[in-house]
């Protein structure tokens, strides 16, 4: 399994303890409670609190030091099963010790801790003992497939694609097999038709030399690549170590790897966007009452985008055009202030509404909904149409290797003030020097540019 792809796997599982620990903390304090036994027992409540928070802190720290997290979804049921009771043993051990330096008055009941241990370790075994296939039921209900072409001879790339697919919970797509031969000449015209994710190089190191050409290439357009043998070749991606069993594998990378980073950039776009929807709901529903009683036609104005690597996505916006903007956008098209992506800055096609909408962006904000649905993220270059694709650059389509987003460093720096190739770069830009800083940083600087009414003409 790819490393980027374990991180995300070992948060999950850390989530996954702490939740079961607070379950079995819960049901183990409920239980003793309601036993007639000749002692009674309870917990005030800033004790409990606190003691159910150090043992989530416990038992999750536990399964970190002994690296439980690791293997959880591929180790033998024997070895996991032992762990998991080393550690249910090891945290009440340190829940008692705990008990007394906090000097708790009286003591912990014996049978609520036996309760505790009990019901901890049954239910994390339950839970570890299926892991493999929730893993695979979450990955194939919640992660799009991941789509890979593999470059080398027929036998050794076959049986690498084998490795990859065969008994792994991840959705991996082999797209094509190419060989070292056909692969020049076929490999451009492959990533301009089908959706890439990334490309393994399994050849023969005398033959990878040769390759050099493809993998400017690919270092040129952004596509993360890997080599399955130890050769270095000359891109300027950021390289990591990478293994699929017992191949090693140099990942060369133009783009962010799927890291921790992104996981928490992901669970603020559905935060913010599904809180933001709720808020603002009654407002949404006056901007699409205006909207009909103001012109004829839908309310809502759909569109194919490009998103990640180049998938297609269907974008939603508040329609601030008349219904047959699109016939009229030929008959415009020589007028366009760009070569490559439509621009007309007094374009007649707007509506009144629309140009009120439009000014302070208030059209974008169904974009919240593809913003919750994955599609895209609170911030990331611009979802670009299909069309506009087709006419890009080889280096433009980098812009492509990262989620599109509501607002991005183009939107708060003059926007349609901008000539297309400079758009780019700052996209790349973005890409390039990616943190979860510079989001904030682009976050804060849209707000005020929005409410002085910035946005599109």
């Amino acid at each position: 399994m790819f490393s980027h792809q374990r991180k995300r796997i070992r948060l999950l599982f850390g989530l996954a303890d702490a939740a079961v620990t607070v379950f079995a903390f819960e049901a183990a304090y409920a239980t003793r409670i309601h036993l007639s036994l000749e002692r009674m027992f309870f917990l005030r409540p800033e004790t409990h609190i606190l003691l159910l928070s150090l043992s989530v802190l416990v038992w999750v720290g536990l399964g970190a030091l002994q690296h439980v997290y690791e293997y959880l979804d591929s180790a033998s049921p024997v070895r996991v099963l032992a762990n998991t009771f080393r550690q249910c043993l090891l945290g009440i051990v340190a829940i008692i010790i705990l008990q007394y330096l906090m000097r708790l008055d009286p003591p912990l009941s014996r049978s609520f801790l036996s309760l505790f241990f009990f019901y901890d370790l049954v239910l994390s075994s339950a839970f570890r003992w299926f892991s493999p296939q929730l893993v695979g039921a979450f990955q194939r209900g919640f992660g799009s497939p991941y789509h890979i072409v593999i470059v080398g001879s027929e036998p050794k790339a076959s049986a690498l694609a084998r490795r990859l697919t065969q008994g792994s919970p991840f959705r991996i797509q082999i797209t094509a097999i190419l060989g070292e031969d056909e692969c020049s000449e076929n490999l451009r015209r492959l990533l301009d038709q089908q959706v890439v994710d990334e490309i393994i190089f399994d050849v023969d190191s005398s033959k990878l030399a040769g390759l050099e050409e493809v993998f400017l290439q690919c270092d040129e357009e952004g596509v993360r690549t890997r080599v399955a043998i130890d050769f270095f070749p000359h891109v300027n991606s950021e390289i990591t170590l990478d293994r699929v069993g017992e191949a090693p594998l140099l990942t060369f990378s133009a783009a962010p790897l799927d890291d921790l980073r992104l996981v928490l950039k992901r669970f603020f776009d559905i935060a913010v966007s599904a809180a933001t929807l709720v808020v603002l709901s009654p407002f949404l529903l006056l901007i699409a009452l205006l909207i009909k009683l103001t012109s004829p036609g839908p309310v809502i104005f759909r569109q194919a985008r490009c998103g990640l690597n180049g998938r297609r996505f269907t974008l939603y916006k508040f329609r601030s055009m008349v219904v047959n903007a699109d016939q009229m956008k030929a008959e415009l098209a020589h007028l366009s202030e760009r070569e490559v992506a439509f621009k007309l800055r007094r374009d007649p096609r707007v509506t009144s509404i629309g140009r009120f909408l439009r000014k302070f962006s208030l059209d974008e904000l169904p974009q919240l909904y593809n913003v919750l649905c994955g599609d895209m993220s609170i911030v990331g270059p611009r979802p670009p149409i299909p069309q506009e694709v087709d006419h890009y650059e080889r280096w433009q389509r980098r812009r492509l290797r990262m989620r599109p987003g509501l607002t991005c460093l183009w939107a708060v720096a003059g926007r349609d003030h901008i000539d297309f190739n400079a758009w780019m770069r700052m996209d790349i830009s973005y890409i390039e020097n990616w943190s979860l800083g510079l989001d904030w940083s682009i976050i804060l600087r849209t707000i005020p540019y929005v409410l002085a009414g910035k946005g599109a003409h």
